[in-house]
């Protein structure tokens, strides 16, 4: 059973970066799950704190070691990821030579209000990624604009091209964390 850490960027309520990931439970390969972690709850990273950081970070650690890949949801604020998301990143990546994150297989997808559908967002976390030695895949990409549309009032992706480009980046991350783990 292949194993899929599912990380949102958002700590809004009815937040469509959380109903991207809770959408994308229904269209998994077979034998692949995905769990989805919250991160928002975490104190703001502090280097005095990270060799003995919170329990909940421990956990988090201990999930991403164990995942055989992470499907991250970004929202973009201010032309960047979150800070909820950041914080989660170098909670993460810390202590210098305990980066939970290395070599691990990654999909990116993102939902906004906006036109854009968080395109910067993506772009910055790809940037990042590569610093913390991830694999992220380059296609196909999910760059949800005027995500209110696409959703129905209980936060469930009713849109159908949507819900197809999930199940693909769902299908191409299974394919290539594969592909990763056998060489």
């Amino acid at each position: 059973m292949m194993k899929i850490l599912g990380i949102s960027g958002s700590n809004r309520k009815g937040s469509y970066n959380w109903g991207l990931l809770e959408a994308a439970k229904e269209m998994l390969p077979d034998n692949t799950s995905l769990e989805v972690f919250d991160v928002s709850r975490f104190p703001p990273f502090a280097q005095d704190h990270e060799r003995d950081p919170p329990a909940e970070v421990r956990l988090f650690k201990q999930k991403i070691r164990q995942s055989d890949a992470i499907l991250f949801a970004t929202p973009e604020h201010n032309y960047t990821i979150t800070a909820v998301l950041k914080n989660a990143i170098e909670w993460a990546n810390r202590p210098g030579g305990d980066n939970s994150w290395n070599g691990k297989p990654a999909a990116i997808v993102s939902a906004s209000s906006g036109p854009r559908g968080g395109a910067r967002a993506q772009l910055h976390l790809r940037q990042i990624l590569v610093d913390l030695n991830m694999y992220a895949i380059n296609q196909p990409q999910l760059l949800l604009a005027r995500a209110q549309d696409a959703f129905d009032s209980d936060l469930k992706l009713k849109d159908p091209q949507t819900r197809e480009t999930l199940k693909k980046i769902l299908e191409t991350l299974a394919s290539w964390t594969k592909r990763i783990n056998s060489g």
